[in-house]
C-alpha cells in the first residue's frame, strides 16, 4: 500500500502504555512505553497518550488506533471498530479480566478524545481461541451455566500465540494449516497453548487468567476447596479489603504466585531466577516448582496433539532466561526430535496485522 496512512497500536495496561506507531505496510515507525501511570507526574491514560502524541508529532496520518483488549467474552472473535454502543459492551467483560479490561478501556476511550478522526479498532486475546472445541471449552458443571453465564474456558494470550504460530510457520517452513505447536508464553502472565492444523485445541488459561500455570502475582490451578476455605475462615487473615470477597480476589491476583512463595526475598521471576543462579535454594524451589508444572502441561498437549512440530518459547521470560528453559527441558526425554523455537512476540504488530485485514 503506497500511501503515508499510519496504525496506531496501543497496549494500554493498569500503569503503563505501550505503543508502535507502523505505516500501512507494516513497517514500524516508532514506538515507546509510558510507566508509572497514576502514580507519579503522569494521572491518567489520557495523560500517558498526549505525552506520546507529542513525541510522534504530526498525527495527521493517524487513521486507525488498535487497542488490545483481554477478554471479548462470548461476543467478540473479531476485530471490531468501536464506537460507545461497543465500549459499554465490552465493559461489560470487567469482571472477567479486572487487572486489564478497565485499563484496555481507557486506553480507547483516551484515543477517541485525543485523535478524533482515527477509527479505533479492538483486537481480543480471547479471539484465538474461538475454535476451540467444546470438550477443551466446557467445564464440569451443569451446562446451564455455560449457556445462561457464559462460564467457559476463553483463553488469553491469544495475539502473543497467534503472532509466534506465524513466526514459527516461517522458520520451520510449513504451511499453517499442517502445523502443530505447543506455544509457551512466560512473562509475568503465563499461559501455554496447544496448536494444531494452525488452530488453538486447548490452552491452561480459563475462565479468567487466573486458571492454569503458577504467575508472578497469580496462583495459577489451585483447589476450588481453597477458594471457599479462604472465603469462609475467619482465621485466615487476608489483606486489608472492604469485604472478603475483595479480599481473596486481590489475594490470589496479586499476592499469590511466584512472588507470593518468595515473600520478601524477591519481588518478581526474574529476581527469583538471579537469586536461584547464585545458589538459594529457596529459589531454586520455587524455579523447580514453576517448571514441574509448564512440563505437565507439555506433556499434556503432546499427548493430545499426537505428533509435535516445535515448542516455542516465547514471553520476557521464555525469551531472556535460559534456566527456566533448561529446567523445562531437562529430563524431558519425550521431547528429544521435538524442534525447540526461542520467537520473541510482537502483540503491536499482531493487532496492526488484524486491522489490516480488517480494512482489507
Amino acid at each position: 500500500m503506497k500511501n503515508n496512512n499510519q496504525i496506531l497500536v496501543l497496549n494500554s495496561g493498569s500503569t503503563s502504555l505501550k505503543y508502535k506507531l507502523f505505516d500501512l505496510d507494516l513497517k514500524e515507525v516508532e514506538n515507546g512505553f509510558v510507566e508509572d501511570i497514576g502514580n507519579g507526574k503522569i494521572r491518567n491514560h489520557t495523560q500517558a497518550l498526549q505525552n506520546v502524541l507529542k513525541k510522534i508529532g504530526n498525527t495527521e496520518n493517524i487513521k486507525y488506533v488498535g487497542h488490545r483488549v483481554v477478554h471479548g467474552g462470548d461476543k467478540f472473535y473479531n476485530p471490531i471498530v468501536v464506537g460507545k454502543r461497543e465500549l459499554k459492551e465490552i465493559e461489560k467483560m470487567n469482571h472477567l479480566a479486572p487487572l486489564h479490561n478497565p485499563a484496555n478501556l481507557e486506553g480507547i476511550r483516551a484515543s477517541m478524545n485525543l485523535i478524533k478522526d482515527a477509527k479505533n479498532i479492538a483486537v481480543f486475546d480471547t479471539a484465538f481461541y474461538k475454535d476451540l472445541p467444546e470438550h477443551a471449552y466446557l467445564y464440569a458443571i451443569p451446562k446451564e451455566f455455560y449457556k445462561k453465564y457464559g462460564i467457559r474456558r476463553y483463553g488469553f494470550h491469544g495475539t502473543s500465540h497467534k503472532h509466534v504460530m506465524l513466526e514459527a510457520a516461517k522458520k520451520l517452513n510449513k504451511s499453517i494449516s499442517n502445523l502443530n505447536l505447543i506455544t509457551c508464553h512466560l512473562g509475568g502472565g503465563a499461559s501455554i497453548t496447544a496448536i494444531k492444523k494452525g488452530k488453538a485445541i486447548d490452552t491452561s488459561m480459563g475462565f479468567t487468567p487466573m486458571e492454569g500455570l503458577p504467575m508472578e502475582t497469580r496462583a495459577g490451578d489451585i483447589d476450588s476447596g481453597i477458594v471457599l476455605e479462604l472465603l469462609k475462615s475467619k482465621n485466615i487473615k487476608l489483606n486489608d479489603r472492604k469485604n472478603r470477597i475483595d479480599a481473596v480476589d486481590h489475594f490470589l491476583n496479586k499476592q499469590s504466585g511466584l512472588s507470593g512463595l518468595a515473600g520478601k526475598k524477591a519481588n518478581n521471576i526474574y529476581e527469583i531466577a538471579h537469586l536461584a543462579e547464585l545458589g538459594d535454594k529457596e529459589m531454586m524451589d520455587i524455579l523447580k516448582l514453576y517448571t514441574y508444572k509448564i512440563k505437565k502441561y507439555i506433556g499434556a498437549y503432546k499427548a493430545i496433539l499426537g505428533n509435535v512440530d516445535a515448542i516455542v518459547f516465547t514471553g520476557t521470560v521464555g525469551c531472556r532466561s535460559k534456566i527456566i528453559r533448561k529446567l523445562i527441558l531437562t529430563g524431558f526425554k519425550d521431547l528429544k526430535n521435538i524442534k525447540k523455537l526461542v520467537i520473541q512476540t510482537n502483540e503491536e504488530l499482531m493487532i496492526a496485522r488484524e486491522i489490516i485485514r480488517l480494512i482489507k
